[in-house]
């Protein structure tokens, strides 16, 4: 009992202070005490932080695997290119060979019949604008149009019964590939009148 007074404040009954000490004893939380609770957030604070970090590198490792494909698929795309640049021409010079083949055999011709070479002429000529009609070659022949600066190339003006600045005479033909201009129209205009 001597115990309970050396440890019992001033004022305090020895069975206040013993209720006190018993209380002190009890390993349950007491009501509006947050002393037992605060262990238990740092834990659900590490976990919560822990969940963070695995999503975020999760999301780290999506982007880079999609910034790889992008990457990829540029390179691809890269390649793709340059190989069509390099064999664009492939198919326009497989037309081309027939042509060259009606060359080569009108040059061995030895036999001297003009209306022979003159007809040889003339089937070449229709195999190379056949050629140039599959690689999307068209010609500009703009007689009894109205002149089109972005076509053609006016060399003089002429008078003319025709209505002004209509194409009189074509010079020189123009070619057009896929709706650009190659090479444009030389050709004579109607003057004004």
């Amino acid at each position: 009992m001597e115990e309970n007074q050396a440890t019992q404040a001033p004022g305090e009954t020895p069975e206040t202070a013993a209720a006190a000490q018993a209380a002190s004893q009890t390993t349950g939380p007491v009501p509006g005490n947050d002393t037992a609770a605060a262990p238990a957030a740092p834990a659900d604070a590490d976990a919560a932080l822990a969940e963070v970090q695995a999503k975020l590198a999760e999301m780290q490792e999506s982007f880079l695997r999609a910034k790889a494909e992008t990457e990829n698929v540029r390179r691809r795309a890269q390649e793709d290119v340059e190989k069509t640049h390099k064999f664009a021409i492939e198919r326009f010079a497989e037309h081309l060979l027939p042509v060259i083949d009606s060359l080569e055999a009108a040059a061995t011709d030895s036999s001297g019949d003009l209306v022979k070479v003159r007809e040889g002429i003339e089937l070449t000529l229709r195999q190379l604008n056949s050629a140039l009609e599959k690689g999307r070659v068209a010609v500009i022949n703009p007689v009894g149009e109205k002149f089109d600066p972005h076509r053609h190339q006016a060399i003089s003006m002429v008078p003319s019964e025709q209505e002004s600045n209509t194409v009189v005479t074509v010079l020189q033909k123009g070619f057009l590939i896929a709706d650009r201009v190659l090479r444009p129209a030389l050709v004579t205009v109607s003057a004004p009148k």
